[in-house]
């Protein structure tokens, strides 16, 4: 098994001083950056878009990470290819000709990501892994950080692992939702690779290093 990886996620920083948030993960351990643009639409709350991506993209030279739960994504797919993304995440559910969307992604020079919602139907998993970089599992219901993991998404990311191990070895294995000290074990135990946390990295008691390294630790045991 790979090494873990850590994706703070910026929707729990501070945006009034968003710049040194994202230099305090850099700086404190963190792999990636992860960046969730929400329209209001497919999810209900509204965050930012390609602007804030390439601010983050100006304070730090991690990979960035975006996840797009957005309608018409392939509208907005060469926005943030300019704006300094790397890997680009999208939901299936968005659009019915998902293969041209991954293509598209791809030819944007981003690295194309799946992300499943808690009930997406895996077989759209089976068919598009040919085509992916990495899979986001949403381990809660997605549009608001600090909500509360969903206990069977360790089933599933099992499940999930055993089909990349099977069609795409290569493919990296995300989660993200509810990922604390207390289920970075079970997530990392099921083939989790890269843990995106939000409030238990910029919320708590501790620094953003010292979460990160908690965090690391727990995925370590």
């Amino acid at each position: 098994m790979n090494a873990v990886r850590i994706a703070p996620s910026i929707l729990a920083a501070d945006f009034a001083d968003l710049g040194e948030a994202v230099h305090s993960a850099e700086a404190g351990g963190a792999d990636l950056i992860h960046l969730d643009v929400m329209d209001g639409h497919f999810v209900p709350n509204i965050t930012f878009g390609p602007g804030v991506v390439s601010a983050v993209r100006r304070s730090t030279s991690l990979p960035l990470d975006v996840h797009l739960m957005i309608q018409n994504p392939e509208r907005y797919v060469d926005a943030f290819a300019e704006a300094g993304a790397d890997v680009l995440h999208v939901h299936a559910e968005v659009t019915p000709h998902l293969h041209r969307l991954l293509q598209q992604v791809r030819e944007c020079g981003l690295r194309p990501g799946l992300a499943l919602n808690p009930l997406t139907p895996l077989t759209v998993l089976e068919e598009a892994l040919p085509y992916l970089d990495a899979v986001l599992l949403m381990t809660v219901n997605p549009g608001f950080g600090g909500q509360a993991f969903i206990p069977r998404s360790v089933e599933r990311i099992a499940a999930v692992a055993r089909l990349r191990d099977a069609v795409k070895p290569g493919c990296a294995i995300e989660v993200d939702g509810g990922i604390a000290p207390d289920t970075a074990a079970r997530v990392r135990a099921a083939g989790a690779e890269i843990l995106v946390a939000g409030s238990s990295l910029f919320g708590g008691d501790g620094s953003v290093a010292d979460n990160i390294a908690a965090l690391r630790a727990a995925a370590a045991a």
